[in-house]
Order: C-alpha cells, then structure tokens, then sequence
C-alpha cells in the first residue's frame, strides 16, 4: 500500500508537469504523443473557456462549440487543434470528462411556469440549471438556492437538478457569505469526535505533561499580536550576555493535543488552514483549542515548543537548539503598544520588566532585517487594506492596514525560527514539508522587462536574475509616481510560494533553506513540522524505513496543504469583494480620484483612494474611439485620439452601478 500511494503521488506528479494525461478507467498515455491535454476547465459567462494545464504551457482555448457539455471547474481531456484563437491562444476540443467537480451550486431561483431555473452566482458556470418544480423546495423568486447536480450538461442538453438548502434572499450580504462558503466547500462546525478530544484536554500541563521538557517559565517571555486577535500561538524572549543575543521563539505545541490519526488531525489536515475574513474566522482547529488549550495567555503555564538562538551583535546567527519546554507568558502585549512603549517610554511605569528587553529586541530585529535584505530578500510596498465591521455586519470603514517597526520586529523572529528549522531538519536528512518559492519564469520576467522599458527602466538579466536586483529596482521607484504599478507587476511576474516536499529555496526571501514552523493553531504544515522537530530531538537517528514515511507523509501534505491555502486566498479576496461592494452600495453616482490598477481586454481597474476599493471602467463605457489592448505595456490605446489608460495612471471616476451577488463595482469616467 505504501508503494501504491508513492506511485500514484508520482502519477499525479507527471499529470501536473504535462508528461502524461489522465484517460479513462485509471489509464495514462503520453501526452506529446496524442496531441491530449488534461487539466481544469475554467469557464467564461459567455460560455467558452480556457484549460488551466497548471504547466508552463499556455493556457488553452475552448470554444462553444467545442465544449462537449463541461462544466467550469470539470477535469477534463483536451484534443490540441490547429491554428490559434482570437485571444492568440491555442485552441482545443473537450473529448473526454474525467471528473465532474461541481456536484451542487449556489444561486438564484428564478420561476418559469410551473418548474424553475437556477442562475448559478459564480459567472463562470455559464450553465443555469433546471429544476422540476416538484423538486423546488417552494424556492421564491430571487431567493439565493443550493441546488444538487442531478443531470450534467451534455452538448444538447442543459443540466437538472434538484434544491436541496434555500440560504435566503439574493441582496442580503450574510446570505451572499454563507453562499461563498458553500461555494468553497467550507463548513463551520467540526465533527462531534473532534470536539470531544478537544474538551478533553486542560488548559495547564497536568500530571506528568511537563516531563521531558525543559521548564522556562522563569524566562521573561511575552506575546505580541494584533488588538483582535485571540489565538496566541507565538511567545518571544531575549537576553543578552557578553555582547551575545540570546533570541527564544517559544511556540504552542499544538502537535502534543493534535495526535497524528486523531479525530482532530484528520478534520485539520482537511481543513489545511484557518480561514480569515473581516467579521469573523473559520478555524483550523476548534475554539477549544485554539483560544484556550494552546493560546499563550499571560500568567498560564503552557506547553510548547522552543528555538532558542544566539546571535552576535552584528545579526549572525552563532548556534541554535530546538526542545519541548513549558512558558509561562508575562504579558500580552499589541503591536501599538510595544511601538508605543518603543516610541514614547513606560511614563506609567506598567512594564519595568519588559521595556528594556523590547529595546533589545529592535535593534536585533533590526541588524536581522538589514542581514537578509543585503542577503536578497524582496521587500514589496504595496498597501493592504482593512475592512472595520460593524457588529450588524454592515462595513464601517476601510482603511490601510497599519504596520509599524513591531510589525517588522516580531516578523524578523519568526522568519528565524522557521530558517533555523528548516535547516536543523535537513541538516539532519529528515525529509520535511517545505515553503518554497521558485526563481521567475524568464517568459513572465521577459513581458515585465518590457514595461519597465516603457517607463525608462532596465532590468539587469532575465535568465538567472537575483532577488537582489528585484530590491534595488523597487528601492529606486519607491517615491516615484510608477512604484505602485512596479511593485503590483513584479509581484505578478513571480511564481507563488508553495509547500513542497523538495528543499529548493524561497527566492523572495532569499533563503537556501525554509519552513513553517511558528503557527501550528492556524496551518497544517507547521504542526507536521512541529512533529519531526520533537520526533528528531527525542532521538538520535531515522531508520530507513522511517525515513520513507516522513517523505511520503510531506509529499501529501504539501500538495492538501497548498490547495487549501488556494482555497483559503480565494474565500478570502471573495468575502472582501463582497464587503467592499457592501461598503459600496450607497455611493453610486459618487465622483471618486482613483489609480489605474489592472488593464485587460474589456476594460481597466481603478483602485479609489479615498475608500481602498477597486472597480472596473468597462471599455464599452468609453465611447469616444475604438481601444485596443497592449498586454505587454499593460495598457489600453484608442486608435484615433491616442488616449492612453495605464496601469499606474490618475483618473477620476464615477461609481455607476453595484452588484452585491456578482460582488461588482462598475465605474465610468466622471466626464463622460
């Protein structure tokens, strides 16, 4: 058995690099050799789509006619057809369906006659489907339905089904949220056996927890986290001795209550990662556990587990040691208050204790900072903005999220401890589930060097260009009016950081060796992490056959845990999409000074700076010539005036009209 899943992760593997396609009755063929694509379908409102290959080839267009009944998201086999499609795509055939992957959907129920259909709100399912009104559960009209796939579309048939939930009325938005969940598959409560093991452990260590740790509760520690936050999974200490920095990273060992097999690791690896949004979260692990079992709240003794490292005064790392210990966190301290305490002093004399230790740790967060950026890591500047909710759920306000030096300070410490991490297990040879973040593809970097070109820039190479280089062009364009669009497109040109079983570097951060290890309560990987770190101290080497597992065990984990942070990111920019348009919907006809944040083919988007949202000027909307995109200058160009629309460039405009169920903000010039 254990063979047969190293195969079939391999299989998968080849599936993914485009070696081989995936046929029918669990067969394979070569695809070079067919002319057979395999990957996922994703649909277009206008009923055409693209195969997302998830290679380095380009994407594939399929036609209407070409669909063969698939639906959005289907996996499915492509036959390559010759010639290109007017997207300059090459073109394909849907010949085979290998999974259906929608089998129920969101969306409005619209009544015909005595039946009814339903119109999916994800556009780019662009089948609605009929629903027999016997089977309509008295669904009324523009109620927001989940209906169940009885039937899939065939090329002449559209699909059927039945309504299974009636969620409640299109336009309200804790409907229009509980839709996007739906969507993503996500559900809120756990599993009763999960919540039976988590009430079954305390707080604090009893009886012999403790045993085989080492006990710090006499250290000063002490948690720094956001206002809101609840789950505190991370607790730093320092001291200093002979010019010495002694830097502990003390994090909640949530692997001791989450046993690998256990109800709760099962429902936590399915889940992969909390999910965050502005009014609430969807946790990996239950509120039992997350906020109160491993939380490092002051004063409480908890179990955990530490990386403890010394560095010079210069910020080199000197010797490091990994343990299982037992805190007892000192204060729980925000970011504003230990900026504040920086800034201004303890004038009310509350943390004699603690003032010195955290002037301490900014000047080595500081040498730590400067010690990877010359190293190579990427800074990027691009504001990120924050939804404030009122507790009815209406949106009181959006804002830029504050950072501040403690921001910067508790990052450099973590991103310490998962290097050290990481670099202990491999050192070691222990197989090991990886973050890493792979060089740009030259193609991407090639269209990129071309717009800098348009502004006056160079890049010095595209074959092998170091993250260093990135970092000097975004120092040089950082007070200029271009940064906001360099920092946007360079970060687009780069590939996205995944998990992966193989230790290939993070090019961002301009590290050999890196995992995550600091946030066991909200991501799976840093609890299998946490395994192998306790495993590997308890003992003094692998056998070959453990070795085996561990490797097999990251392969799968990286591959779930991905997906799901895939899935987490998408629920995530949806939710804010839909609060954003929320915050919108009594602005329409508003006149708003905005920044050109995207150009596509049917039109450009506008971030609008006063309120931090982003909607979408349509090119229908701009009647005065005929425009045509410049994919590679990022830029729309009328074709008798001139006029010009690219990304980085002031506009003034008009908010139009806003879709709540289509979380859409259309916009129009403000003189047109």
């Amino acid at each position: 058995e254990p063979q047969r899943r190293e195969f079939r992760a391999r299989l998968k593997e080849l599936v993914e690099q485009g070696a081989l396609v995936k046929l029918r009755g669990g067969r394979y063929g070569l695809a070079d050799e067919m002319s057979l694509v395999s990957g996922m379908l994703k649909g277009h409102p206008d009923g055409y789509g693209f195969l997302i290959t998830g290679t380095d080839e380009p994407d594939l267009y399929i036609g209407r006619k070409q669909m063969n009944g698939a639906m959005h998201q289907d996996q499915v086999v492509v036959r390559v057809e010759k010639g290109r499609s007017g997207w300059g795509k090459p073109e394909g055939r849907v010949i085979r369906i290998l999974q259906r992957n929608t089998p129920s959907l969101v969306g409005v129920y619209e009544p015909l006659g005595r039946d009814g259909w339903v119109v999916p709100s994800d556009e780019n399912i662009f089948h609605d489907v009929f629903v027999p009104g016997k089977l309509s559960q008295g669904a009324a009209p523009g109620q927001v339905v989940v209906v169940e796939i009885t039937d899939y579309p065939t090329r002449h048939q559209p699909p059927a089904g039945k309504v299974v939930e009636i969620l409640g009325q299109a336009d309200d938005p804790q409907v229009e949220l509980r839709s996007i969940f739906h969507k993503f598959g996500v559900h809120r409560d756990f599993p009763p056996e999960a919540i039976d093991e988590a009430r079954g452990y305390s707080p604090e260590p009893v009886g012999d927890e403790g045993a085989g740790r080492r006990d710090l509760t006499g250290w000063l520690t002490f948690t720094i986290d956001g206002e809101r936050a609840k789950d505190f999974d991370d607790a730093v200490s320092l001291e200093v001795e002979d010019g010495i920095w002694r830097l502990g990273v003390h994090i909640a060992d949530v692997s001791h209550y989450v046993t690998e097999g256990s109800a709760l690791d099962k429902e936590a690896f399915e889940r992969g990662t909390s999910i965050y949004y502005p009014d609430g979260v969807i946790p990996m692990l239950p509120f039992e556990l997350s906020n109160e079992v491993c939380s490092l709240k002051p004063r409480e003794k908890r179990l955990t587990v530490s990386a403890v490292m010394e560095f010079t005064k210069d910020g080199e790392l000197m010797r490091s040691s990994l343990f299982p210990s037992v805190i007892k966190s000192r204060h729980r301290f925000t970011y504003t208050q230990v900026w504040d305490l920086l800034e201004n002093g303890d004038s009310k004399g509350e943390f004699p204790d603690a003032l010195p230790v955290l002037k301490g740790m900014h000047r080595l967060s500081r040498q730590l900072r400067k010690r990877r950026f010359d190293e190579g890591s990427v800074e990027f500047d691009i504001p990120e903005p924050e939804i404030a909710m009122n507790p009815d759920h209406s949106v009181a306000g959006i804002s830029i999220a504050e950072r501040n030096p403690a921001h910067q300070l508790v990052e450099e410490f973590m991103l310490s401890a998962n290097r050290v991490v990481a670099r202990t297990l491999l050192e070691k040879g222990v197989p090991l589930v990886n973050r890493i973040h792979e060089p740009p593809d030259p193609d991407k970097l090639a269209v990129f060097a071309e717009f800098l070109e348009s502004l006056g820039h160079r890049l010095p190479s595209i074959k092998k260009l170091p993250s260093k280089s990135l970092n000097k062009l975004l120092e040089k364009v950082r007070y200029r009016p271009e940064g906001r669009a360099v920092n946007t497109l360079m970060l687009r040109s780069l590939k996205k950081a995944v998990y992966s079983e193989n230790p290939i570097g993070h090019y961002a951060l301009g590290f050999e060796h890196y995992a995550h290890f600091t946030s066991p309560i909200r991501r799976y990987p840093d609890l299998a992490v946490h395994r192998l770190v306790k495993n590997v101290m308890s003992r003094k080497k692998l056998t070959g056959k453990e070795k085996h597992h561990l490797r097999r065990t990251a392969t799968e984990v990286s591959l779930q845990s991905t997906d799901r942070e895939v899935r987490a990111q998408s629920i995530e920019r949806e939710v804010n999409d839909l609060r954003r348009a929320q915050f919108m919907q009594d602005k329409v006809g508003r006149v708003f000074s905005g920044i050109v944040s995207g150009v596509q083919a049917f039109g450009f988007f506008v971030e609008l700076q006063e309120v931090f949202v982003e909607g979408l000027v349509r090119v229908s909307n701009l009647r005065d010539d005929y425009y045509l995109f410049y994919e590679h200058e990022y830029k729309l160009k009328g074709q008798h005036r001139g006029r010009t629309f690219r990304i980085g460039d002031e506009v003034r405009v008009r908010v139009a009209e806003v879709d709540l169920p289509r979380r859409r903000i259309d916009l129009v010039l403000a003189n047109e």
